[in-house]
């Protein structure tokens, strides 16, 4: 995969913050040498984030966001500087832009002070370089620059780059486990709810993973897992299945070969897998009216038989025995205080970034809601939890 197709949730998520007319969406501009943003002497002309995937040398696959000022006024204001700072979720770097004539506000000042309660690198750039009759110094964690003449901008991506290269190295999804040169089973349902002539992207990420370290795949529908096992001429280092297709596949896989699910896979290399599995004790103890989220990191078109609305509900109640009160979520639309549900299942988050999954895990935590996500629960409901659990053993202990 090239690094202008890498996905979203893949890239690092760089975002622009800053008050109104501090000269953000003009630095994003100078930054990426792309017209982004729309640039207008008029506050407020960035009304929602606006968000460009592109390779920034020298980071390589990047999500730039511009956000609207965080000292928008009135009602619609009011919400726009609230999805200003929902962004930090997903930001793995923030620039705050300070208009350097102007100096810090107020909204700076606690701007800064969420950039570093969330533990997220910063940096500030002091904007309208060009319009300061004499450069001042800069502080430590400060860079001044003009998006007029461009003095400064090449430091500022330096600097940003500099972050970059201190946060933590690639994370495996599953070829560290196989071993190179072992082979492993993809089984991918081919039905109404799969995307026509496409494969979905944890599938997608998975085989390209495992071909990239060296690592062989064979991929079959679960109908023809059996015959599949059976021309290999020893067992697989593992067979990953589609969730929904578990209860079939564990019953044709043989016990002594690793079973597990793209889900489970994307609880370990996205959530919190410890965490996820402790929350799937829940599900046997919902009762009548409890208040249960299902949210999904992405957006899609629904089919009758939806995952997340239709089978995922029907499952734990013929789990519980009980008719507990469904929520939905999607997208971005994840609650700010989840205090109110009794569990959240979420989806396995392949279209978010891991510092996003992350952050609703910790929401989650904080508000002492237990959360699994769908292959850990459907695991748990078909009894074979532990079994598909037992690649990542180690892990869990």
């Amino acid at each position: 995969m090239g690094l202008n197709e890498t996905v979203s949730a893949e890239r690092i998520h760089i975002g622009f913050f800053g008050m109104r007319n501090a000269g953000k969406s003009s630095l994003v501009n100078a930054v990426t040498n792309q017209p982004v943003s729309i640039v207008s002497p008029v506050k407020g002309t960035t009304t929602d984030p606006v968000t460009k995937a592109m390779e920034l040398l020298p980071l390589g696959p990047v999500l730039i966001t511009d956000t609207p000022g965080i000292d928008d006024e009135g009602e619609l204001g009011e919400k726009r500087v609230e999805t200003a700072k929902k962004a930090l979720a997903s930001t793995d770097i923030a620039v705050l832009a300070v208009d350097a004539l102007a100096g810090y506000s107020a909204e700076d000042r606690r701007l800064i002070a969420l950039f570093e309660e969330r533990k997220i690198p910063y940096i500030v750039a002091l904007t309208k370089l060009d319009l300061l009759t004499a450069k001042p110094e800069a502080g430590e964690n400060e860079i001044y620059v003009s998006s007029v003449t461009l003095e400064g901008i090449n430091e500022l991506k330096e600097r940003i780059g500099a972050f970059a290269a201190r946060m933590p190295g690639e994370k495996m999804i599953i070829a560290d486990v196989i071993g190179r040169g072992a082979c492993a089973v993809l089984v991918i349902p081919i039905d109404a709810s799969a995307p026509k002539g496409r494969l979905i992207l944890p599938q997608q990420q998975v085989l390209r993973e495992l071909l990239d370290n060296g690592c062989r795949a064979v991929c079959c529908r679960p109908e023809e897992l059996a015959d599949t096992l059976a021309m290999l001429r020893e067992p697989p280092a593992a067979v990953i299945t589609d969730s929904q297709a578990f209860a079939a596949v564990a019953e044709i896989v043989p016990r002594e070969v690793p079973l597990t699910s793209f889900s489970i896979l994307f609880a370990r290399y996205k959530g919190n897998l410890p965490q996820l599995v402790s929350g799937a004790e829940k599900l046997a103890s919902l009762h009548d009216g409890d208040r249960v989220l299902i949210s999904e990191g992405c957006t899609h078109h629904r089919q009758c038989e939806d995952i997340g609305t239709v089978k995922i509900p029907r499952m734990i109640e013929n789990f519980c025995g009980a008719k507990p009160a469904f929520s939905f979520t999607s997208g971005k639309g994840f609650p700010d205080d989840p205090g109110e549900y009794s569990l959240i299942v979420h989806c396995g988050g392949c279209m978010l970034s891991e510092k996003e999954m992350a952050f609703r895990m910790e929401k989650a935590a904080k508000a002492g809601v237990p959360c699994v996500n769908y292959g850990v629960a459907i695991a748990h409901m078909n009894g074979i939890l532990r079994r598909c659990l037992s690649p990542f053993e180690d892990e869990l202990k």
